[in-house]
């Protein structure tokens, strides 16, 4: 679902049931979708009627598990998907029997937030009942009262507006406004129509209103090799601080009072997000996957995300599943996705280098319906090189470095470009007028 009262009361009433909700990202889809939901072990999907199309392309899938589907409706025009609401409407308003959530205890699952990682797939991370009182102290410590009003345009789906917004307004009896979506162009207007006291935000959330962020929490930015794509150690083994104006990762150490859960299902997956003897031997510290700057004036800037993810309009985007979806494509031999800048925009928009097949031409129009229809609007490439030969590490890995840093301009790459044109749904070859238009902000991206 996206961002509507529904929301809150389907998470209230499955808390009370005792039952753990996974939030699913509502601009995912196909196999990105199918992954999400069964990598947590859920056995019910409900859905806004809205995502009609997103439910009924999986449904084969989901059947095939013995998955039950409910659209948060009263009627259901999809065979083998049923309405929720009618349902609702029949049973007693008496309180449900104590017994139904008496083994949850403050270890038990909760939530199922979903993060990229830095890798691959999405992963869901396990947020239990002491996690979800701790994520609402945030409001008190920040000194949050009933007669303020709390801004939330955040999706419900990511920790920060359900796990610190929501519940923060529950336990100090403030009011929430939410909206469906951000919007910048209508932030101030919503805050002032709604005498908004407080609002609340992501990193890049405030860079788009005025340019200027500011980080509350105990940090630490290292050096970070991204050809290697790890850390930078010294000669004793240790981790190495960088100084302001430097692009650093972003690491927040580990404790009992800042623990890390790990995720659903994947041990592997939860110690690589571990860096161990960090700057000294046996401390233990979360990687963020964000590399950022400090400048002079203690200001915070995201910078970029490490390995084979990429952040743009806020989202973060994994290389390995963009290229796996443009790869089905019949003439495409080989990808390689990357993240490249552009002038103006924070982030990284997303780019693929292809290696066509042998005796095969290039399709903009196929392709352009492919991504649209496999792939949220923000992880679409939107810049395509169609390249002889991809080049690999010695570890069999993609190399990006060289091609992100080249980027997609038409004077200096030899190679065919081409670029994504809503307009005329399809790609196009990339020209310096374009390119133009994207550097003079004449082309909105």
């Amino acid at each position: 679902m996206g961002n509507e009262p529904a929301y809150v009361w389907l998470w209230l009433g499955l808390a009370k049931l005792g039952c753990a909700m996974s939030c699913l990202n509502s601009n995912i889809r196909a196999k990105s979708l199918l992954h999400c939901f069964q990598c947590c072990g859920a056995k019910v999907l409900l859905v806004s009627p809205e995502l009609q199309e997103a439910v009924e392309e999986v449904l084969p899938s989901l059947k095939k598990d013995n998955v039950s589907i409910y659209y948060v409706s009263r009627t259901s025009n999809t065979d083998g998907v049923e309405s929720l609401l009618d349902k609702v409407d029949e049973v007693s308003t008496e309180p449900i029997p104590e017994s139904w959530r008496s083994e949850v205890t403050f270890s038990s699952p909760a939530l199922y937030i979903y993060t990229s990682g830095t890798t691959g797939l999405p992963k869901a991370a396990k947020i239990n009942h002491y996690r979800l009182w701790y994520g609402a102290s945030l409001a008190t410590a920040s000194r949050v009262r009933k007669d303020d009003v709390i801004y939330t345009t955040l999706p419900l789906y990511h920790s920060a507006a359900l796990m610190v917004g929501l519940h923060g307004c529950i336990i100090t009896g403030a009011t929430l406004v939410l909206r469906n979506k951000f919007s910048a162009s209508q932030f101030w207007d919503d805050c002032r129509k709604y005498n908004v006291t407080v609002i609340q935000y992501i990193g890049e959330l405030l860079r788009y209103l005025c340019n200027s962020p500011q980080k509350v929490i105990t940090y630490e930015l290292i050096k970070y090799d991204v050809e290697k794509d790890e850390p930078v150690r010294d000669g004793n083994g240790y981790c190495i601080r960088v100084p302001k104006g430097e692009v650093g990762l972003l690491i927040c150490r580990i404790t009992q009072l800042t623990p890390f859960s790990g995720y659903a299902g994947g041990s592997a997956q939860t110690e690589k997000k571990k860096l161990r003897d960090v700057f000294k031997k046996g401390d233990l510290y979360f990687n963020s996957g964000d590399l950022l700057v400090i400048d002079h004036e203690n200001f915070i800037y995201f910078h970029d995300r490490v390995g084979d993810t990429f952040r743009w309009k806020g989202e973060n985007v994994a290389t390995t599943e963009v290229a796996d979806i443009v790869g089905l494509v019949d003439f495409v031999q080989e990808v390689n996705v990357y993240g490249v800048s552009v002038p103006g925009h924070e982030g990284r928009i997303g780019m693929a280098s292809i290696k066509m097949k042998e005796n095969h031409e290039f399709d903009g129009k196929k392709l352009f319906n492919h991504v649209v229809d496999y792939l949220p609007s923000y992880a679409r490439p939107r810049f395509l090189r169609i390249q002889d030969t991809i080049e690999i590490t010695g570890t069999f890995k993609h190399r990006k470095v060289t091609l992100v840093e080249e980027g997609f301009n038409p004077a200096v790459i030899k190679d065919a470009l081409y670029f994504l044109d809503d307009k005329a749904e399809m790609y196009v070859p990339m020209t310096e007028d374009i390119y133009n238009a994207i550097n003079d902000k004449t082309l909105k991206l």
